[in-house]
Order: structure tokens, then C-alpha cells, then sequence
């Protein structure tokens, strides 16, 4: 033990770039427990030649750590095999979650520089560890011994769990086929960089310089203010605005300006985005498409679709395609009476036109205005961000107990970030730390999405230690004169995403593998989306909407006016994100020996799909960054809908008790929010709801037609 913490402690020492007998100059902040509040990462000290050095010495650690795993003669149990395991990997788990984290939201030239060694050295030490036979052996005697050992069920869950994943990671293959596996994942990690670096430098790339003023017309001011402050940030003068592929300056473009032109340069940029030219992604998804296939052969399994849905909730990737089905049909329904509506509008203001793609949000918009009488531009001066940060807050302390007090001194990654300390509201104790990170750079990709510098886990002594949960965004930024004022699509994904925040800040699993979004891929999305209903719910929204400038609340009138106009547009949102997840499941289906021609495939998916000619698919293939970005929702964007039917159906619950029922809420933060991946996830959810869920609250929430036959997803995820 002391030899291998000497040598330990070399390696460490050359990697900060110390010499014997002098004091390095600068200390690597990742080789040590961080001394901050919570242990928030210093990111103040934090310097990019830090990040190899670390990463290198948090392979050593953990290759000797697994090393003491597998050399103990004993016979495997929980206790000398998974305990361990779960709990190795310190300075690993440290720096990778920095690294990930700022590759995504903060990205430099430097970033990326250190990214095509950072990323392919992690995913090879990566493929070590599930590779590593002796290692799974241990493993594979307590998942074959699993009936005899009286496991507790979360304790039972991590053996098969583990199992699976090494299973499925390559473990029971020859060492010829690990060799051929490993070049297979590598290859894949460096299309992945290529498809983001591509994707993201295509986005900045891009851009629409307008010099009349007229072009304009119809835009929020706010739109046009930052289109201003776009183009004065590039040095072009006054009577310049610049609108580029971000969506909070591509929406309101396409949903408000009254010039067609402009909509259609900005629609046909972002429909377009990484298809051609320098930054072209096409070759790159042919190129993943092929290695895919060899993986998913060379693992025994029919296709990637099937590798990937077969141990998640869903099972197969027919029973994914049944549920979108029940909804695909329905929402074409839909879009074929809004587009009717929206062209006898054209007609009636003798437009002249027949409605396009580029035209959907615009005269969606103008049909809600006249049906509802709803501007949204007047809505969002109810929705400054702050505001809306107030009612996530809120919620959560009426629901589960929990407060947001700011922590102004704590450590940050960039400026704009806001940290805080969350603690039960009746004890005072500290559940985890929360960061928020919300308005649009050039620096961060687009989207929204949630993450964690620590997670959680149960320690020896049975003390809990608490994560660090952020949550990132590209929201409207605030201007000179006037706060960020957030869409109602922003507002929804704020709730969503905080959604996701609960579920890391409440877990209460006692394993750091199970702990928060650590669950089935088609489960992750119900935290997260369940609290989307609460956006717009009247009790709510009260206490949190006020106008940005008079603090009047929201009128009652208004609120109305939202929930009369809840379903409006719902054919066009729900054909969009259907198509997508029936696009990624077909290109999961497809096992090429060669080139393919995915722009050619994504049409032909089009067709057999009979997609309306004015909508696209929400994600088209090259700058659908969750299929072709990482491995992450491949062949499992379905996942959205999968989970929206179990939100769906468990609000509805909610609805009946009503919204803030602290029965309801409390089964939802035990069985839910606290297991995390510990138990199976129909099992958490029916212990939650007292019944398995069907399509039709879906359908009901969209406000579209139940069709004839329904699906109970309980039964079709056992297929």
C-alpha cells in the first residue's frame, strides 16, 4: 500500500510539473479534495494545461484502484467488489465533469485543442474498464449468485446493472473482438468531436446583416435591440442588425417579422445548418452510421437500434415506433387543419401566397392573436427571467420542502452564472448546490440541459454526500434597457430543465451509479417535463408573473387567454418532435457496408412518413447533436414522447388532488425523485400513480384525438 501511494504521488507530482525538492509553481486543483464551500470546483484556479495532467493521473488512480479490486483472493460479494468500484475514480470523476461541463457552455480555442486528446484518452480508458476480464468476472459471480445473497433491491438492481453494462461494453467478447470493439468506440468519439465542432462553428458561421430598418416590421423591440447589440459586437455601424441561428434571435424572427424574405433566409440557414461546405456533417453521420453497425454486430445485436433500446424501458425499437405512431397520426391530422386555417387567414389579408415552411410560426402566431386574442409579445413582459427563476424556486419549496438562498461569493465558471445553496426550508440542512447558467454566447452550443459537477452517494459511515446540479440555457439576453423577457417556450424550458435539476438536488439513492438522472434513458425525461405543467398552472403563476415594469401580476384575463390557447399550434409541435424520433429510429435501423447518402435517406423518411410540405423535422440529421453528437439519445430521442406520456398522466393526478397536495408531492419525491436508477422504473412509477399509464393523457394534454387503440406502456416495454 505505501509503495503504491508513493508512486502515486510521483505521478502526481510530474503531472503538476514539479521537480524533486521544489515547490511546483501552480498546484493542480483536480489531484485534491477542492477546500471550497460544498466542494464546488475552484474554477478561478483552474488553468487549461491542468486538464491532461489530471486526467492521466485519474487514470493511474483508478487503474490501481481496480487493480486492488481483483487482486483480493476473497470470495466476491457486494461489500469487496461493487462498494469499491462505485466509490473509485476520484480525481477522474473530477476533472471530467469540469472538462465536459466548459467544453459544452464556456468553449475556447485552447478547449478545443485539448479535446482531441482529452476526449479519445477518456473513451479508451473507458473501454479498459468494461473490458477488463478479471474485473468482470467478479462481477459475473455476483450477478450469477444474485437470488442466494439476500440483496437489498437497490443493491440487486447495481449487480444487474453492472452486469449488463459490461455485457453490453464488450466484456464477454474474445480479446480479438475487444481489440476491434475499442478501435470501433474510438473511431466514434473522434466523428463525435467532428459532428460538434462542425455543428457549432456552422451555427456561428451563419448569420443575416440587415441595413433597412423597414425589413423589421412586426419584430419585438427587444428582438430588434439585440439584433442591434449582434451587430455593434461586429463592429458594424449604426443602422446594422444581425440575426443569427440561435434561437432566441431565429424564433422571433420567424414568428413575427412581417417580412417573408427574411423569414425564409433565416428558416432555409437553420434547415441547412452543417450541410455543405467546410462545416458539412453529412459525410460525418455516414461515417457513424457504418461504425454503428459493426459495433452493434460485432455485440450480437440485429442493428443499433436494437443494441440501444434493448435495456431501457421501451425494449425494442418496434414498440418505440408503436407509440409514435399513436401520436404521429393525430398531430398530421392537426397540421393539416392549422395549415387550413393559417392560409384562409393569408387569403382574407390578400396575401397572396400559399403557406410554406418558413411561414408556419408566423401565421401561427397571427391565428392565435385573432382566435384567442393572445399577443405573446405582451405575455413575455410577464416572463422576465427573473421572474420565472422566482417560480421555479417557489414551486419547489411548495412541493418538496426545499429554498434557494444565492451564495454571490461562491465559485463560478464564467460571470453569468448564479450559485445556490439549497437547503430543506424546516431544518435548515444542506440538500446540494444549484447553478444556473441562462442567456445565449457564441462560447456554448444551443440547447438547454442540466448537469452535475459531483453527484450524490451514501458514504461508509451512512453520512449523504450532496451533489452539485446546474442547469444551462439559451435564453433571450437582457438589454440595455429591458430585462430578459422569456418566450413561453423558454419559460417551459426553464421548469424543464429544472425539472432535471430536482432530480439530481433530491436523490436520495444510496449508490453514486444510481443516484438523480441515472436511470433508464426513457425514464430521465419524466422529472424533467412533469414540472412543465406547473409553468402556466393560475396558482402559479400568480405568485411569480408580474410585468417587468409596473409589478403588476399577471390579470386574470391573460391567464385565461393561456389556457384557452394551451393546445393551439400543438399539431405543428407534436409532428415536428415525432417526426425527429421516427427519423432517429429509422437511421438506427440501417446497417450500411458503405457510404450513405443521408440526405437522400433523411428524405425517403419523409415521404414514407407523409410529412406535411410546411414543417421539417424538428432536428434534421446534421445538426441533430442528441443522435449524431454522442451516443446519448441515439435511436432514443423517442424517449421525449415515451415520457411524456408518464408525466401526462402523472399530472394529471396532481390535478385531481390538486397541484400542490402534499400527499401527491411527497410519493412523487420518494418514488421518483429520490430512488433514481435504484429500482425499476414502471415499478417507481406505478408506486407513485397506483396505475400504469396510457397514451390518452397525452393526447388529451395536446389537445389532439385519442385514436381508437390505445397502449398501455407497461405492457409493451415487456415485449
Amino acid at each position: 500500500m505505501t509503495h503504491r501511494l508513493t508512486a502515486f504521488a510521483a505521478l502526481a507530482a510530474v503531472a503538476v510539473g514539479a521537480s524533486a525538492g521544489t515547490a511546483p509553481a501552480h498546484a493542480n486543483p483536480f489531484l485534491t479534495e477542492y477546500n471550497t464551500p460544498y466542494q464546488i470546483p475552484p474554477f478561478g484556479s483552474i488553468e487549461y494545461s491542468d486538464y491532461m495532467p489530471a486526467l492521466r493521473a485519474g487514470i493511474a488512480q483508478k487503474q490501481q484502484q481496480i487493480r486492488d479490486i481483483t487482486s483480493n483472493p476473497e470470495t466476491p460479494t457486494f461489500d469487496n467488489t461493487i462498494m469499491p468500484l462505485e466509490r473509485s475514480g476520484e480525481i477522474i470523476d473530477r476533472v471530467a465533469a469540469v472538462f465536459f461541463a466548459l467544453d459544452e457552455s464556456n468553449n475556447s480555442p485552447e478547449m478545443v485543442a485539448i479535446a482531441e486528446e482529452f476526449y479519445p484518452m477518456y473513451s479508451q480508458f473507458s473501454d479498459e474498464i468494461t473490458m477488463d476480464d478479471a474485473l468482470f468476472q467478479r462481477i459475473r459471480s455476483l450477478y450469477e449468485r444474485r437470488d442466494q445473497m439476500g440483496l437489498s433491491p437497490d443493491r440487486r438492481k447495481a449487480v444487474e446493472d453492472y452486469y449488463k453494462v459490461f455485457a453490453r461494453n464488450g466484456a464477454l467478447l474474445d480479446a480479438a473482438a475487444k481489440d476491434s470493439l475499442k478501435a470501433l468506440n474510438t473511431e466514434l468519439t473522434e466523428l463525435y468531436l467532428t459532428f460538434n465542432r462542425n455543428l457549432l462553428n456552422a451555427t456561428n458561421a451563419f448569420s443575416v446583416v440587415v441595413d433597412d430598418k423597414s425589413a423589421l416590421a412586426g419584430l419585438p423591440d427587444g428582438s430588434i435591440a439585440v439584433a442591434a447589440e449582434e451587430a455593434a459586437s461586429r463592429g458594424l455601424g449604426e443602422g446594422h442588425w444581425v440575426f443569427t441561428l440561435h434561437a432566441p434571435s431565429r424564433l422571433p424572427l420567424l414568428q413575427y417579422a412581417d417580412n417573408r424574405d427574411l423569414r425564409k433566409k433565416i428558416y432555409q440557414g437553420y434547415t441547412t445548418l452543417a450541410s455543405s461546405g467546410e462545416y458539412n456533417n453529412l459525410p460525418v453521420i455516414s461515417r457513424i452510421l457504418q461504425v454503428r453497425a459493426k459495433k452493434a454486430a460485432l455485440l450480437g445485436f440485429e442493428n443499433y437500434g436494437a443494441y440501444m433500446t434493448s435495456n431501457v424501458m421501451a425494449k425494442t425499437v418496434g414498440a418505440a415506433e408503436d407509440l409514435l405512431m399513436q401520436i404521429w397520426r393525430p398531430a398530421v391530422a392537426r397540421v393539416q387543419s392549422e395549415v387550413a386555417e393559417m392560409q384562409q387567414l393569408a387569403d382574407s389579408e390578400n396575401a397572396g401566397i400559399t403557406i410554406e415552411p418558413w411561414d408556419y410560426y408566423y401565421y401561427a402566431e397571427k391565428v392565435r392573436r385573432k382566435k384567442f386574442n393572445l399577443d405573446e409579445n405582451e405575455v413575455r413582459a410577464y416572463f422576465a427571467v427573473d421572474s420565472v427563476r422566482k417560480g421555479i424556486f417557489g414551486m419547489a419549496e411548495r412541493l418538496y420542502g426545499i429554498k434557494f438562498t444565492e451564495m454571490p461569493d461562491a465559485p463560478k465558471y464564467y460571470p453569468e452564472v448564479t450559485v445556490y445553496d439549497v437547503t430543506d426550508a424546516a431544518t435548515g440542512e444542506h440538500v446540494a448546490v444549484f447553478m444556473t447558467d441562462y442567456f445565449t454566447r457564441a462560447s456554448k452550443r444551443q440547447g438547454a440541459w442540466m448537469s452535475e459537477f459531483k453527484g450524490s452517494w451514501q458514504n461508509a459511515d451512512g453520512s449523504s454526500s450532496r451533489p452539485i446540479i446546474y442547469n444551462v440555457g439559451n435564453f433571450t439576453r437582457p438589454t440595455a434597457d429591458t430585462p430578459a423577457l422569456l418566450t413561453l417556450d423558454e419559460v417551459e424550458t426553464m421548469f424543464h430543465e429544472f425539472g432535471h435539476g430536482l432530480h439530481g438536488m433530491l436523490s436520495r439513492a444510496p449508490l453514486k451509479s444510481q443516484a438523480g438522472t441515472n436511470v433508464d434513458r426513457d425514464f430521465v425525461e419524466l422529472p424533467s417535463q412533469i414540472h412543465e405543467h406547473w409553468a402556466f398552472e393560475p396558482e402559479l403563476l400568480r405568485t411569480y408573473a408580474h410585468h417587468y415594469k409596473t409589478g403588476e401580476v399577471i390579470p386574470d384575463e391573460l391567464i385565461a387567454k393561456l389556457e384557452a390557447s394551451a393546445t393551439h399550434n400543438q399539431g405543428f409541435t407534436t409532428a415536428e418532435l415525432a417526426g425527429a424520433a421516427l427519423l432517429d429510429l429509422q437511421f438506427g435501423k440501417l446497417n450500411p457496408e458503405g457510404d450513405v447518402d443521408v440526405a437522400a435517406f433523411q428524405d425517403s423518411v419523409t415521404t414514407a412518413l407523409g410529412m406535411p410540405s410546411q414543417l421539417t423535422f424538428r432536428y434534421r440529421a446534421p445538426y441533430f447533436k442528441h443522435i449524431f453528437g454522442s451516443d446519448g439519445y441515439a435511436s432514443g430521442y423517442y424517449t421525449y414522447l415515451w415520457a411524456e406520456v408518464l408525466d401526462t398522466d402523472g399530472f394529471e393526478l396532481f390535478k385531481q388532488k390538486g397541484i400542490f397536495d402534499p400527499e401527491t408531492a411527497r410519493k412523487f419525491k420518494e418514488y421518483v425523485l429520490e430512488k433514481g436508477g435504484s429500482e425499476d422504473p414502471m415499478e417507481l412509477y406505478i408506486r407513485f400513480r397506483g396505475q400504469a399509464p396510457t397514451v390518452d393523457a397525452l393526447l388529451r394534454n395536446r389537445g389532439l384525438t385519442p385514436e381508437n387503440q390505445q397502449m398501455n406502456i407497461q405492457s409493451q416495454s415487456d415485449r
